[in-house]
C-alpha cells in the first residue's frame, strides 16, 4: 500500500470507530461523558395504566432490609461484579469474577440468609477484585483470537483498557441504600434493578416500563431530582 492508502485506510478505520460508539445506548466504552443519564420509554399501554395497576408486596419487599445487606456484601467482599434484583419475581442474578461469561440466579429469601451468602460466595478483597477485571481484560488483549479483530475495535478496547476505572466501594454503598427508597416511591416506583461494578453504572426499570441508566457518578443527583 502507498501513502495515500495507508492514509484513506486509517480515516476509514476512525469514522468505524467513531460510529461504533456513537450508535450504542452504552457502548465499548460505557456513557458518553454527555450522556450521564439515559431514558428510555419503553411499552407505552403500561406507562399510560400505572397508577391503575393495584400493587403488591412481592418476596423481595418481606426481606428488603436484610436482602440489601447481603447483596453490599457480595459487592465490596466477596466475588461478584453484577447483579439484578428482580423485585417482583424474587429473582437475584449474580456474576462472579470466578465465572464471568455465566450468570447465577437466586431467591431473594435465601440470599437474605448470611449462611446461605457464605456458602455460596467466597471473600475477595475489593481491590483484589479490581486487580483481576483487570487481568482478565489483559488475556482477552493479547489472546490470538483478539489478533482477529478488526483496527477499529483493537483501539477501542485498548483505549477502554488503558483509562478504565471501575465503581468506588462508596458509590456501591450510596446506591445500595437507596433501593429501598426507590422500591417505596408511590407511584412510579422500581421494578428491577442491575448494578455492575466493571460498567461503572446503574440500570433500572420503573413499574410504568420506563428505562433509567445512569453513571455511577451522576447517581447520586438522579436521587437528589428524583426521590422525595
Amino acid at each position: 500500500m502507498n501513502k495515500n492508502e495507508i492514509n484513506k485506510s486509517q480515516d476509514d478505520d476512525n469514522e468505524l470507530e467513531e460510529l461504533v460508539l456513537r450508535e450504542s445506548i452504552v457502548s465499548a466504552t460505557g456513557l458518553n461523558e454527555g450522556s450521564l443519564q439515559i431514558g428510555i420509554k419503553g411499552d407505552p399501554s403500561l406507562r399510560e395504566t400505572t397508577l391503575e395497576r393495584k400493587r403488591y408486596e412481592s418476596p423481595v419487599d418481606k426481606v428488603m432490609g436484610k436482602l440489601i445487606l447481603s447483596l453490599e456484601d457480595l459487592m465490596l467482599n466477596r466475588s461478584i461484579y453484577r447483579i439484578f434484583i428482580g423485585f417482583n419475581s424474587g429473582e437475584i442474578r449474580t456474576s462472579s469474577i470466578f465465572d464471568p461469561l455465566r450468570q447465577e440466579i437466586h431467591e431473594a429469601e435465601k440470599l437474605a440468609d448470611p449462611a446461605y451468602v457464605e456458602r455460596h460466595f467466597p471473600e475477595v478483597k475489593f481491590a483484589d477484585k479490581i486487580q483481576a477485571m483487570r487481568d482478565i481484560y489483559g488475556v482477552i488483549g493479547s489472546s490470538k483470537l483478539f489478533e482477529t479483530v478488526p483496527a477499529h475495535w483493537k483501539r477501542i478496547f485498548s483505549k477502554r483498557h488503558e483509562s478504565w476505572e471501575p465503581m468506588t466501594e462508596d458509590e456501591i454503598r450510596t446506591i445500595m441504600h437507596s433501593v429501598k427508597t426507590m422500591r417505596d416511591l408511590p407511584d412510579f416506583y422500581l421494578r428491577n434493578i442491575t448494578i455492575c461494578i466493571v460498567q461503572d453504572m446503574i440500570r433500572m426499570q420503573f413499574n410504568c416500563d420506563g428505562t433509567q441508566i445512569i453513571s455511577a457518578e451522576n447517581y447520586q443527583k438522579f436521587i437528589e431530582d428524583n426521590m422525595p
